[in-house]
């Protein structure tokens, strides 16, 4: 009896969070592939057996063999074929996806770190800054983010920092929309209120006290933006406004085997499409489940 009145007395042990966000299987399975996906990308210089970017180590004659070909004068297997270069395609798609989580998460930092300073400020001051940069972020929403891109990657040219600024710009208006309602709703709490009669500086207020309150839908929002911004890089290069064909990404090669698939020649786009494609599957499972985890307001969806 002693026994089990202790066991009914025990409280039950809340479960970690990383338990819980990982309790269903497709998120399982889709943080397994997202963690293969972003070693393969680190480990590329290592796992490929072509370096793609040296366009000496090409051969013009091996140009689109298809997958399992073996390479003109050496034991190399093209597993996945060659593109109209000579470059093999596993090689590519290592790399390319190397290249695009880079922008991915690179821009999704840059942008969330500009638009919930600008956020914080304009709900914490108000008055002409909130109504200034709210004009700006209403007039910088009103606008597609790829033709915001596009616009300013036909000013600046290529390049991985073009692409990356062009990204910023086109997505920092998200996070300073998001940070400034929700810091208007914290503003009004007491613990601000008490903050503000101990004297502390605004700085303090925002960043330390505020800002660590108004996480979660930032969280959230940053998670679907990584996704967007390996769309919106992907575009951009498959239209040949991206990237330089020097260094393709995975939307470049996809560009690249696209004029080729009625000739019969697949493997040039399906492979870099495949990836691409389940690139940003695993990263919107991931944050879906993030919003549901950090967002109390909506019921929690299992998922098979």
């Amino acid at each position: 009896m002693m026994a089990m009145s202790r066991h009914i007395a025990t409280p039950d042990r809340p479960r970690p969070t990383i338990l819980v966000f990982f309790d269903t299987a497709g998120v399982r399975t889709a943080g397994v592939v997202l963690v293969v996906l972003v070693l393969l990308a680190l480990a590329a210089p290592l796992l490929a057996p072509q370096n793609p970017y040296d366009l000496r180590a090409l051969e013009i004659l091996d140009a689109r063999l298809p997958p399992g070909s073996k390479a003109s004068g050496t034991a190399l297997i093209y597993w996945l074929g060659t593109d109209s270069q000579g470059r093999d395609i596993f090689s590519a798609i290592l790399y390319g996806l190397r290249i695009s989580l880079t922008v991915g998460l690179l821009s999704t930092a840059l942008a969330s770190m500009l638009g919930i300073s600008l956020g914080l400020l304009a709900g914490f001051q108000r008055g002409r800054i909130d109504a200034l940069l709210m004009r700006v972020v209403d007039l910088q929403l009103s606008f597609p983010p790829f033709l915001v891109a596009i616009m300013l990657l036909a000013v600046t040219g290529r390049g991985i920092d073009k692409i990356v600024i062009a990204l910023v710009t086109a997505q920092w208006a998200y996070y300073a929309r998001t940070a400034r309602s929700t810091v208007l709703v914290e503003r009004e709490k007491d613990y601000v209120s008490a903050a503000r009669l101990l004297k502390l500086s605004s700085a303090r207020i925002m960043f330390r006290h505020i800002l660590p309150n108004c996480a979660s839908p930032l969280v959230v929002v940053a998670g679907v933006q990584v996704a967007a911004a390996i769309i919106l890089e992907a575009t951009l290069s498959f239209l040949g406004v991206g990237l330089p064909v020097t260094r393709p990404s995975l939307g470049l090669l996809i560009a690249n085997g696209f004029q080729y698939l009625i000739a019969g020649n697949y493997w040039l786009s399906l492979f870099p499409g495949l990836t691409l494609v389940v690139t940003v599957l695993v990263l919107n499972i991931m944050a879906d489940r993030l919003r549901d985890i950090l967002d109390p307001g909506r019921p929690v969806r299992g998922m098979i």
